[in-house]
C-alpha cells in the first residue's frame, strides 16, 4: 500500500460524511474528494508509483464517492434519479467504450487514461455536489451539460485510441 493508493482510500469514508446533514461537513468532504483525487494521480506518477491496484482503485473510490453523494440527494429529495443519471453520463461512454473494447477483442490490452472530456466533468460535478451540499438550486440545463460531456467522452475515447494504435505501428 503506498501513499497515493491511500489518498484514493479516502474517498471511501469521506462519502459517509454525507449521512451528515451540515453542509458545512458535506462541502469539506467535497473538497478534500477533490483535493485527494488530484493528488493521487500526481504523487503516483512523480514517484513512479504507479500500479496496477491504483489504476483500478482510484476510479472505483471516485464512482463511490459520486454514488454515495448522489442516492443522498436523490434520498433528501434533492435531486431526481433522472438528474442522476445525466450527471454520471461519462460513466455510461467509458462503459459503452468498454464494451465496443470487448467486442473488438482489445479490451484486455486497453489502458484506460485520463481525458480531458473527464477532468471538466469531475470538476462540474463537484461544483454540483457543492451546491446541492449548500441547499442551491441547480438549473435543469447543467443536467444536460452531462450528456453533452458524456458524448464528447466517448468521442475522445475512440479518437485518443486510434491515435495511440496508429502511432504504435
Amino acid at each position: 500500500m503506498n501513499l497515493p493508493n491511500c489518498l484514493s482510500l479516502l474517498r471511501f469514508p469521506l462519502a459517509l460524511a454525507f449521512l451528515q446533514g451540515n453542509p458545512l461537513i458535506r462541502a469539506l468532504a467535497i473538497l478534500l474528494a477533490l483535493v485527494s483525487d488530484g493528488l493521487d494521480g500526481y504523487i503516483a506518477r512523480r514517484t513512479r508509483q504507479i500500479s496496477r491496484i491504483g489504476t483500478v482503485l482510484d476510479p472505483l473510490a471516485d464512482k463511490f464517492f459520486v454514488l454515495f453523494a448522489l442516492y443522498t440527494f436523490i434520498s433528501e429529495g434533492r435531486l431526481s434519479w433522472p438528474d442522476a443519471a445525466l450527471f454520471i453520463s461519462r460513466d455510461f461512454s467509458v462503459v459503452i467504450y468498454g464494451l465496443y473494447l470487448a467486442m473488438r477483442r482489445r479490451l484486455v490490452d486497453y489502458k484506460f487514461r485520463a481525458i480531458w472530456c473527464g477532468k471538466i466533468t469531475t470538476v462540474l460535478q463537484m461544483s454540483i455536489l457543492l451546491s446541492l451540499s449548500a441547499g442551491l438550486p441547480v438549473p435543469d440545463p447543467v443536467y444536460t451539460l452531462f450528456a453533452v460531456l458524456g458524448i464528447a467522452a466517448l468521442i475522445e475515447l475512440y479518437f485518443t485510441d486510434r491515435s495511440r494504435r496508429k502511432a504504435a505501428i
